[in-house]
């Protein structure tokens, strides 16, 4: 099995693995979204469900995989891809309500359609009908598909990565990715599309979504 070591080459087998879902479990009525690799605080994946993307004056829908979490066994990435693939189909194709209070509630639509297109589904407390794991349908998908390839390629938290800082002493310091000389960056949710600016990186929530704000 090939080590991914590429992020373009990540987001080409996300890709494919969608085309496949898409093909075999919602008969390729889904339209294809942009897919994003980026850290997700809280979650293994998420759906941005209106066009944030404009791709040759085409709005597109996100679906992204949270990088801290491509170390779990395929058919648990390949589950996350489709509890957003199901988000994704009650969005376009039959158009219902399958969420609420901001995306958080996942109701009996979400479970309905999170079942028939190959998932298992139980209800969280807080969080209606949003555990899903890999139901037989898809891990005989997988099984009957050789071409998927296990998503090989984790990110670290950049806090827990120390590089030295002298060759005599050996000395570490924590890893910061930022340029000092960095310009302003925008923050936008996930979920609702509020937006703030920083002159400097920064871990910052929708206190609304309870969503960890990623740059634009």
């Amino acid at each position: 099995m090939k080590q991914t070591t590429k992020m373009s080459r990540l987001v080409g087998e996300i890709e494919k693995a969608f085309r496949i879902l898409n093909a075999e479990l919602f008969d390729g009525q889904l339209p294809t979204p942009v897919f994003t690799v980026i850290p997700t605080p809280r979650a293994y994946a998420h759906f941005v469900p209106f066009p944030i993307w404009d791709v040759a004056g085409e709005g597109k829908t996100e679906i992204n995989i949270a990088s801290g979490t491509l170390d779990r066994p395929l058919e648990n990435i390949l589950a996350s891809l489709l509890h957003e693939a199901v988000h994704l189909y009650c969005f376009s194709v039959t158009k219902e309500q399958d969420t609420s209070n901001k995306g958080l509630y996942h109701n009996k639509v979400f479970k309905r359609e999170a079942e028939a297109h190959g998932l298992t589904v139980d209800r969280h407390d807080k969080y209606g009908w949003t555990i899903t794991a890999p139901g037989d349908k898809l891990l005989e998908l997988i099984l009957a598909h050789d071409e998927l390839q296990e998503i090989k390629m984790c990110r670290y938290d950049p806090a827990t990565i120390s590089v030295p800082t002298g060759k005599a002493t050996g000395a570490t310091t924590s890893f910061n990715p930022v340029r000092p000389n960095a310009h302003h960056r925008k923050y936008t949710c996930p979920q609702c599309a509020a937006s703030v600016r920083a002159t400097k990186a920064v871990n910052i929530m929708c206190m609304d979504c309870g969503m960890q704000m990623i740059v634009f």
